[in-house]
C-alpha cells in the first residue's frame, strides 16, 4: 500500500497561519528562496566581495532545459559577465526608466517585455517592482532585487548581476542605451522566479502584467468588443491599468511573421497611449489614435499615422508635441483607432481593481482569495462532461450579501468578477508540464440548503444546471469573467477540462459590495458511538459456520492472533465470487485486531469469539457498501467512488483526508480492492474510537504526550 506524507497540507496550514498572524499589518514581501537582499548585500560589503547567487548560478542550468540546455549549440559560446565587464560606467537606470529601455533579445518572451513597457508608464507601479536606490556605484556588491506578485503574496527576488553575453553583447533583453541594465536584471529575476530563462519562452502579456500588479485581467476579442472600447481603453490608461494586444496567427509556424503593413502576427504589443487629434482640414471632427510599441525595439506599422506618414503634416506643432510624435525606428508608433480594430484581434487589460473599466464613480471592491488543488483520484473531477467525477472537484461557497449601488438600475443584482489562476505550470515546464485547460461553473444554492457547509454530492449536479460559468475552457494561466447575479448563496466549482489532471490553483472573487467565499469542507466526524460488546443472539447458518471454523483454529484458549484471523476470514471471503478477492493481508488483520483492542479496551492483541463476532458484523456491513459500488463485480472501486463509500460507512471527511486515503490505499490506476477498502475503514474506525476515548470533555480537541501519540498512530 503506497503512502506519501501530506506535506502540501502542512505547508498550506503554515501559510494560512502566517497570513492570520499578519492581518492588520503592512504587507511585507516574502523572501524568495529565503534570501534577504539587505542581509546579503551587507555581508558582501563587509567581506569586500561580489555576490554570487548559488540558487540561480551562472551556468547552463539557469539558461534552460531543452533549446537552451546542455545539448544545445546555442549555449556553447555564452559567457556570463557583470555589467562592469561589458562596458564602461554601467548604470542601473539612465535618465529615468522608459518603454524604450526594453529591446527583445534571442528569447521568445515578447509577452513579458510588452508588460514591462506598460509598467514604465506608471511610476508608482514601476518602483514597486523595481525598487529604487540600486546602482553600480554606491554600496555596489553585485546584488540587485525585484518584487513580483506571486499567487496572493508579494515576493522579493534577489539576483547577482552576472548576465548571459555573446561576443560581449547581451543575449536576452537589453536597453537602447548600452550602459543601462535595469531591464536585463529584471528579466533575470523573473527567469529565476520561474526556474530558467527558457521557461519564459512563449506566454501571455496578462501573465506578467498580473505578476507586476496583483491586478485582475479582462480579455476582449476585437470582433466582440464593446461599442465604447475606445472610451474603455482611455479610462483604463488614466487609472493605471496595463494594456497589451496581439494579432492571432492561425498557423503556429507563422508566429512572429511580419505582414506587409509592418505588423507582426502571433506577437505581443504594448498599448502605451490613447489620444485624439484634430487635423487642419477636419475642423469639426477629431481623429482617435492609439500608440503601440513592439518590444523588438524596431519593425513598425507603415500605414496611416505611422512615423513618416503624410497625416502628420496636417497637424499643428502643438498637436505633434502633445502626442510626442517622433520619427525614429524604436518600435513605437501611432495608428488610427479604426485601423487598430481592423488589424488586431485581441486586447488584454490588467486592472488594478475591477472598477477601472466601469463608470467614473469610485468603488471600493472587496476581494476574497482561496487556494486549492486538484488531486488525481480525489478532487480532479474534470468538467461537467464527466458527471461521475465532476462533483468531486473543490467547491467554494459564495455569499453575495448586498446589491450594487446603482440608482439608474432597477434590477436587484450583485456585480462580481471571478478569477481562476493555475499555479506553477511555467516553473514546472522542465518536468514536461503545460498549462491545463481550465474553467469554472457557478450554481445557485437552494434556500433550504443555505448555511449547509457539506460538499455537494453527485445528485445535486445531475438535477441542477449552472447559473453562470466561464465563457469557455481555455489553456491560459488564468480565466476571468464578470457576472451579475441576485443576492444569495452560490457554489463555484473550478475544474480542469479533463479529469485526473493534478495541479494547484488560486480562486479570487472581486465584488462591488460585501461578499464571502470559502472552500466547502465537510466537518470531520463519524456516526458511530463507541459500541458495547455485542450480545450473542440466535446464530445464522453463516455465523454457525464461522463459529465452527473459529473453534477449530483458536483451540482451547478460544482466542486468535492476526495470523489465525487471516485464516478464518479468508476461508470464507475467498469463496465470494462477487468480491473477486484473494483475501485479507496479514497487515489488514493486525489492523482489525487493533480496532477491537481500542473498542473493547482489553489490549490483548488477540480476539475472543465475542470480539470476533462484532468484527464480523462490521465486515459484513462494509462488504455491502463495497458491493454497491462494485456493481461490475470486478473486485475494485475507483477512488472517486471511495468518497461516497466512506460517507455511506458513516465517516464525514474533508478533501485533505480523502487525498491521504487515495495516496495510501489506491493503486496506480486509482482503484481500491476489497482488502484495501476494509483496511481503510478499519483504520478510520480505530482512529475515531481512540480520539473519542481521549476527548474526555467532548470539545473536539485532545492533548497527547509524545508517547501517547506514538502509541495511537503505530497501533491504530
Amino acid at each position: 500500500m503506497p503512502y506519501s506524507p501530506p506535506g502540501f497540507f502542512c505547508d498550506r496550514l503554515i501559510r494560512e497561519r502566517e497570513r492570520r498572524d499578519g492581518e492588520g499589518s503592512v504587507t511585507k514581501p516574502l523572501h524568495f528562496n529565503g534570501q534577504d537582499f539587505s542581509t546579503l548585500r551587507q555581508e558582501c560589503l563587509q567581506r569586500k566581495g561580489l555576490f554570487e547567487d548559488d540558487s540561480f548560478p551562472a551556468t547552463v542550468e539557469s539558461l534552460g532545459f531543452k533549446e537552451l540546455g546542455h545539448k544545445s549549440n546555442k549555449v556553447k559560446n555564452i559567457v556570463w559577465k557583470r555589467p562592469k565587464e561589458i562596458c564602461d560606467n554601467p548604470q542601473f537606470i539612465v535618465g529615468g526608466a522608459s518603454r524604450t529601455d526594453i529591446c527583445q533579445g534571442d528569447l521568445g518572451d515578447c509577452w513579458l517585455l510588452a508588460a514591462i513597457a506598460c509598467l514604465t508608464l506608471n511610476e508608482k507601479l514601476l518602483f514597486r517592482v523595481v525598487p529604487q536606490e540600486q546602482s553600480f556605484s554606491e554600496s555596489y556588491a553585485g546584488i540587485f532585487h525585484f518584487q513580483f506578485w506571486r499567487y496572493g503574496d508579494w515576493v522579493d527576488v534577489v539576483v547577482d548581476d552576472r548576465i548571459p553575453t555573446l561576443n560581449n553583447q547581451l543575449v536576452f533583453t537589453k536597453s537602447a542605451e548600452r550602459n543601462e541594465f535595469w531591464s536585463a536584471l529584471l528579466e533575470k529575476a523573473y527567469a529565476k522566479l520561474h526556474g530558467s530563462y527558457e521557461a519564459l519562452k512563449g506566454g501571455n502579456t496578462t501573465e506578467a502584467m498580473e505578476d507586476f500588479t496583483g491586478g485582475v485581467t479582462e480579455f476582449y476579442e476585437m470582433k466582440e468588443a464593446p461599442k465604447e472600447l475606445y472610451k474603455t481603453m482611455k479610462k483604463a490608461l488614466e487609472r493605471g491599468s496595463l494594456m497589451g494586444c496581439s494579432i492571432d496567427s492561425l498557423v503556429p509556424a507563422r508566429f512572429e511573421t511580419r505582414t506587409t503593413t509592418g505588423l507582426v502576427k502571433g506577437h505581443a504589443y504594448s498599448v502605451t497611449a490613447v489620444d485624439e487629434c484634430r487635423p487642419s482640414q477636419q475642423k469639426e471632427s477629431k481623429v482617435r489614435l492609439v500608440r503601440l510599441r513592439n518590444p523588438w525595439g524596431q519593425v513598425e506599422w507603415n500605414g496611416p499615422w505611422s512615423d513618416n506618414s503624410k497625416e502628420w503634416a496636417t497637424l499643428s506643432k502643438a498637436e505633434k508635441e502633445k502626442l510626442q510624435h517622433q520619427s525614429a525606428e524604436d518600435g513605437e508608433f501611432w495608428m488610427s483607432f479604426e485601423d487598430f480594430k481592423k488589424n488586431y484581434t485581441k486586447i488584454e487589460i490588467c486592472n488594478l481593481t475591477p472598477d477601472t473599466l466601469e463608470d467614473d464613480k469610485i468603488h471600493k471592491w472587496t476581494v476574497s482569495v482561496n487556494e486549492g488543488r486538484w488531486l488525481r483520484g480525489c478532487s480532479a473531477g474534470g468538467c461537467r462532461n464527466y458527471p461521475d467525477t465532476f462533483w468531486t472537484n473543490p467547491q467554494y461557497r459564495l455569499r453575495l450579501l448586498e446589491e450594487d449601488d446603482d440608482p439608474d438600475d432597477n434590477e436587484v443584482a450583485c456585480t462580481f468578477v471571478v478569477s481562476l489562476m493555475q499555479k506553477n505550470r511555467r516553473r514546472e515546464r522542465k518536468m514536461g508540464a503545460n498549462l491545463f485547460t481550465i474553467g469554472f461553473s457557478i450554481y445557485e444554492v437552494p434556500k433550504e440548503m443555505h448555511g449547509n457547509k457539506q460538499h455537494l454530492q453527485k445528485d445535486f449536479f445531475l438535477l441542477n444546471s449552472s447559473k453562470a460559468r466561464s465563457k469557455s475552457y481555455i489553456n491560459l494561466r488564468e480565466v476571468t469573467q464578470r457576472f451579475r447575479l441576485s443576492p444569495g448563496e452560490y457554489v463555484i466549482v473550478p475544474s480542469t477540462y479533463e479529469p485526473h489532471q493534478e495541479g494547484e490553483f488560486i480562486l479570487r472573487v472581486f465584488s462591488e459590495k460585501r461578499n464571502t467565499s470559502e472552500e466547502i469542507e465537510n466537518r470531520i466526524e463519524a456516526d458511530h458511538p463507541v459500541p458495547a460488546p455485542a450480545s450473542v443472539g440466535e446464530e445464522s447458518e453463516e455465523d454457525h459456520h464461522f463459529r465452527t471454523i473459529f473453534q477449530e483454529i483458536a483451540g482451547e484458549d478460544m482466542e486468535i492472533t492476526a495470523n489465525k484471523l487471516k485464516n478464518v476470514l479468508n476461508r470464507v471471503i475467498t469463496e465470494r465470487k462477487d468480491l473477486n478477492t484473494v483475501g485479507f493481508s496479514l497487515e489488514s488483520c493486525r489492523s482489525m485486531i487493533a480496532l477491537m483492542d481500542v473498542s473493547f479496551m482489553d489490549g490483548t492483541g488477540r480476539l475472543n469469539l465475542q470480539e470476533f463476532r462484532h468484527l464480523w458484523n462490521k465486515i459484513k456491513q462494509w462488504e455491502g457498501i463495497f458491493k454497491h459500488y462494485n456493481a461490475d463485480q470486478s473486485g475494485i472501486i475507483n477512488s472517486y467512488e471511495m468518497r461516497n463509500a466512506v460517507n455511506d460507512a458513516g465517516f464525514r471527511l474533508n478533501n485533505q483526508l480523502y487525498h491521504i486515503i487515495t495516496l495510501r490505499y489506491a493503486n496506480e490506476n486509482m482503484n481500491i480492492d476489497f482488502d484495501s477498502f476494509i483496511s481503510c475503514l478499519v483504520r478510520l474506525e480505530a482512529m475515531f474510537r481512540a480520539f473519542q476515548a481521549f476527548d474526555q470533555d467532548g470539545d473536539g480537541t485532545i492533548r497527547l504526550s509524545v508517547l501517547e501519540w506514538l502509541q495511537l498512530t503505530m497501533y491504530a
